[in-house]
């Protein structure tokens, strides 16, 4: 099977094999993929690492040989946790940025970055293996006012479910990348009172659809993304938009993840 890596900031990744069908999530750089159907301008792929699918530009496409698939698939993926870095190609010197929640296949403080064939120095921060609750909560508030994109996986767009599987996946927890798939793992808890900072809240619409996840901090407050990565307030009704004084999104269920 035909495999593949974003070797890119990130790659849209859409719906249906065409420039205007909606964007369902984003390729972060790093990220490797199998190729299941090709077409002439696009090509349908799942995710190694969530095995989620859908659609990316053939031209954004950048191929993984049996060998270099091999390799990726073992060497370590150390995770960029600055809001953005530059790194540079090795055999050009040319500069791009990559963001928070980035791979880096290969890389040590010795090794350079690889994706296929180009090595890319990188000196930017990074995280190597899970973290405690108490980070987990630090690198949530890094997306804090990041607008809010539907499908949207980085720092300058993020939509709900995109903003509680980077976190998780930054500080070391694979979780799956919509909102009901992620109320579908962990623990279920009964009562706020029984949840920690860093679980999960879930909330539902009129058709009882999971459709909306934030992460619970302290006091009984939330982080989410709703028009932008906000601060509210929860209570067991749902949560309360101080600004409006409405509660925005009825709460369902609690997750413990870690």
């Amino acid at each position: 099977m035909l495999k593949g890596i974003c070797g890119l900031s990130v790659i849209p990744m859409r719906l249906e094999p065409a420039d205007t069908a909606e964007m369902v999530n984003q390729v972060i750089f790093g990220e490797s993929y199998d190729v299941l159907e090709q077409r002439k301008k696009w090509l349908r792929i799942r995710l190694h690492h969530d095995r989620y699918e859908g659609w990316i530009d053939r031209k954004q496409f950048e191929a993984l040989d049996e060998k270099q698939a091999e390799w990726h698939a073992k060497c370590k993926k150390p995770i960029s946790s600055d809001l953005i870095e530059l790194i540079s190609r090795e055999d050009s010197g040319s500069f791009f940025p990559i963001f928070l929640g980035s791979f880096l296949p290969g890389y040590s403080e010795k090794l350079p970055i690889r994706i296929a064939e180009t090595k890319f120095k990188f000196s930017g921060a990074f995280i190597n293996k899970k973290q405690s609750r108490e980070q987990l909560i630090e690198v949530a508030f890094q997306y804090l006012h990041a607008p809010y994109l539907w499908g949207g996986r980085s720092p300058f767009g993020i939509d709900c479910s995109g903003f509680s599987q980077m976190v998780y996946r930054i500080c070391g927890y694979n979780i799956p990348r919509d909102a009901w798939q992620q109320a579908q793992i962990g623990e279920t808890l009964s009562f706020i009172e029984e949840s920690e900072p860093g679980d999960l809240a879930f909330f539902d619409n009129n058709e009882g659809k999971i459709i909306h996840v934030g992460i619970i901090l302290k006091d009984n407050y939330i982080l989410h993304a709703s028009g932008k990565v906000r601060l509210d307030r929860l209570d067991q009704s749902g949560i309360y938009h101080a600004d409006d004084k409405v509660h925005t999104h009825r709460l369902r269920v609690i997750k413990k993840i870690i």
